[in-house]
């Protein structure tokens, strides 16, 4: 029996939360997650929705849930023994987390990792610290993991896993509308948060020198992404523009109207100094979008020949130009539409599973 471990899985829309309701669906075995009673349930994949878990009603298990900890409010022994299990019924344990159950040592588990930002462009102390003395356990306790990028996985490797036990399995995606065929607008996207590794001041230097040398450019980008610690410095960086009209910083939108706004851009720009996969991109050339992107090493390594590159720390002048050109260049833009649906079409999500269950059962037999 395969046991798949949700416990670490937050309230409210996430980028976490959509890897589980994308890969999760396709495994076999049982759900471990919190309930709404805030005690431990165990779900066949007929009784489990894909849906985020609520918020714990009691205090310290909120504690738990909000830092990743609930494993440790809860006797999963005894979970397993009132329904009729047996610990040496598992035969593995995978979490689409970067979390293993660390009361379970001897049970081969398959964890995720999505990336190592937190030690290098962290947000808060806190999660320095977390990831720095506390993952490594993790990594200890796993028998495998998963990273959904080579540079993740040379990442790991640098903090200390060996590299015979990663496996590199990309995002995959689900195309679901026909794509964009030609841009209705010169507008822009850009889904970000305010943190530190989305380098928002660099789309601010972009757009300041795009509407000094382009005054007829008539778009708006729109920056889609909750607030954070950054909050204040975009904000002022929004105010010194030329024209701060052309700016809307957009907390969050429904899921129909995020879709429709992405699809009305003529392009989504992408500035992050640190991913680990950089999901919106790969969303964006699934309906068609051209991207615009920075030059890091996860971008290079998904996104060569289907975006177009810019430098993480210059005045702002290649972005510019590169909007330019695809404001007076139809060719290619079609190019970049073309090439970047053809690369969301290789990355199934159905092959992503497939890799998943491939894994797991190698875990099982080992």
């Amino acid at each position: 029996m395969q046991l798949i471990n949700l416990l670490s899985w937050l309230p409210g829309h996430s980028g976490f939360g959509s890897y589980v309701q994308r890969v999760v669906p396709g495994l076999d075995g049982l759900r471990l997650q919190l309930g709404v009673d805030g005690q431990g349930a165990l779900l066949t994949p007929e009784q489990w929705l894909p849906e985020p878990p609520a918020w714990a009603p009691g205090r310290r298990m909120r504690v738990l849930q909000r830092y990743s900890l609930v494993q440790h409010g809860l006797n999963l022994p005894a979970l397993l023994q009132s329904h009729g299990m047996q610990l040496d019924q598992l035969e593995a344990i995978y979490s689409p987390f970067f979390d293993a159950l660390l009361c379970w040592p001897d049970v081969p588990q398959l964890i995720t990792c999505h990336d190592l930002t937190p030690l290098v462009a962290s947000n808060s102390r806190k999660a320095w610290l977390r990831y720095r003395l506390w993952q490594p356990r993790h990594c200890r306790t796993a028998t495998r993991l998963i990273a959904i990028s080579r540079y993740v996985a040379d990442q790991l490797v640098a903090f200390g896993v060996e590299s015979d036990r990663i496996e590199v399995i990309p995002n995959g995606i689900r195309i679901q509308r026909p794509p964009v065929l030609a841009p209705s607008s010169q507008d822009l996207v850009a889904l970000a948060r305010h943190d530190v590794n989305k380098n928002l001041p660099a789309l601010f230097r972009g757009i300041d020198q795009l509407q000094r040398q382009c005054p007829q450019w008539s778009g708006t980008l729109r920056i889609i992404g909750r607030g954070g610690r950054q909050t204040p410095l975009v904000q002022r960086l929004h105010q010194r523009l030329p024209r701060p009209q052309q700016v809307e910083l957009i907390d969050a939108l429904p899921q129909a109207e995020l879709v429709a706004l992405v699809r009305a851009a003529m392009a989504l720009l992408s500035a992050s100094t640190e991913e680990g996969f950089d999901y919106p991109v790969l969303e964006a050339k699934a309906e068609g979008l051209p991207t615009l992107i920075s030059d890091i090493p996860v971008h290079r390594e998904f996104h060569e020949g289907s975006s177009l590159f810019f430098p993480t720390d210059d005045d702002g002048t290649a972005l510019a130009g590169q909007v330019r050109a695809l404001l007076g260049d139809g060719a290619l833009w079609s190019h970049l539409s073309a090439a970047g649906l053809g690369l969301a079409r290789s990355l199934s999500v159905e092959r992503q599973v497939a890799q998943i269950r491939d894994q797991l059962v190698a875990l099982g037999a080992s």
